[in-house]
């Protein structure tokens, strides 16, 4: 088991350094974890994903209880709640991207969507994104509204792989975390596009969806 953990350790590192260094986490903002047989792997509480070290991050058993590592992160209840809520998810990284806090800043395009489809990839990546109404950092309110969500949109068959929550940053959960943090750039990077097209650009029609979810088997 510790060979397993020690690696996944280093890939919590090697994204976290990743993120840091092309500008999507700054400072001591975000915070990553990883599911393991025993528990969960996440970040330390106010530790800067660019200079994380792999003894410094915390394992916790499925009910939280530190086993080892620096404290774990404050968020730690909404990463748990994400992954009892979804069992595809492995891992989540949690930043605070400057164009999505930008967007909730100046406005997004729906509370249950917050950024129109506008890109084929946001359609394929990322899927829809809603918006959770800003709450202190670690409440434990956003975790239930997160749960909720998510539980929400598969019974609709178009299941999350992220949430924004208002004024502090996205919530994004895959399979891998090299998935998540392509889903996470993508999800940016659709900001980014949207706020400097100052929002005028219009969504892919439904056809031009529709194509998309045939094409590539999507549930969206």
């Amino acid at each position: 088991m510790s060979e397993l953990l020690n690696l996944e350790r280093d890939e919590i590192c090697r994204v976290g350094k990743s993120l840091f260094d092309r500008g999507y986490a700054h400072s001591t903002a975000g915070n990553i974890s990883v599911r393991t047989e025993h528990g969960f792997l996440i970040t330390p509480s106010d530790a800067c994903l660019g200079f994380l070290q792999p003894e410094q991050i915390a394992l916790v058993d499925f009910h939280g209880k530190q086993l080892s590592g620096a404290p774990a992160s404050k968020t730690l209840a909404l990463h748990q709640a994400i992954y009892h809520a979804e069992p595809s998810a492995n891992c989540v990284i949690h930043t605070h991207s400057t164009h999505l806090v930008a967007l909730t800043l100046k406005g997004v395009w729906k509370a249950d969507d917050i950024l129109p489809p506008i890109t084929p990839y946001y359609v394929m990546k990322v899927g829809h994104v809603p918006l959770v109404p800003y709450h202190r950092p670690g409440d434990s309110v956003v975790a239930d509204i997160v749960t909720q969500l998510i539980t929400s949109a598969r019974a609709k068959s178009a299941p999350l792989r992220a949430v924004m929550i208002d004024r502090l940053g996205p919530n994004v959960w895959h399979q891998t975390l090299s998935s998540a943090m392509a889903t996470l750039e993508e999800l940016e990077e659709t900001a980014k596009l949207w706020l400097l097209s100052e929002r005028s650009v219009p969504a892919l029609s439904d056809e031009q969806i529709n194509e998309l979810i045939t094409r590539f088997k999507l549930l969206y």
